[in-house]
């Protein structure tokens, strides 16, 4: 599944974005399982998968993602600097740039293996050698709850149905 590295933001991409992500809210209004399909868009510019973020998986107002819309997203969402890099850059994803790894991309990364146990530089590099497909089957695995299915959060280790700490 190729992406093109670049696109312009607030394009018709968006509407490509939308719709696959409306389905994945819409079953997770019911339970937040990981999806069968996994949507490439719910991957940030900067190496995060979106679907295990603390702020997607909220059962009020969730996140749709970093490549989404900016509605309903904190300030500090909004003004992403890795975020608006790429935009700037005309890029959807870090690694695609000539500078990748940059400053901004190591410090988080470096703060990420720190507090998570994840890398974000690891993640870019496993999409760019093996594709997004084998990525999300990777990740499904390990973000799974074995209790119960639901998602397990990256930020706060816990399960996003049973609320069981991992």
């Amino acid at each position: 599944m190729g992406v093109s590295p670049r696109f312009a933001f607030g394009s018709s991409i968006q509407r490509h974005i939308w719709t696959p992500l409306y389905d994945i809210l819409r079953q997770r209004e019911e339970n937040m399982k990981m999806p069968e399909i996994i949507d490439i868009n719910m991957f940030a510019p900067c190496g995060m998968n979106c679907l295990i973020c603390y702020v997607h998986l909220k059962k009020k107002k969730p996140c749709k993602g970093c490549l989404c819309d900016d509605v309903d997203k904190s300030e500090r969402c909004k003004n992403c600097e890795i975020k608006n890099c790429a935009k700037e850059k005309g890029i959807i994803y870090c690694f695609k740039c000539e500078n990748h790894p940059c400053k901004r991309i190591i410090n988080l990364d470096k703060s990420y293996q720190k507090r998570y146990q994840v890398s974000l530089i690891d993640n870019s590099k496993i999409i760019n050698d093996n594709g997004f497909e084998f990525f999300f089957k990777k990740e499904k695995k390990r973000w799974n709850c074995s209790e119960c299915g639901g998602v397990i959060s990256l930020h706060d280790k816990e399960c996003s149905e049973c609320k069981k700490k991992m």
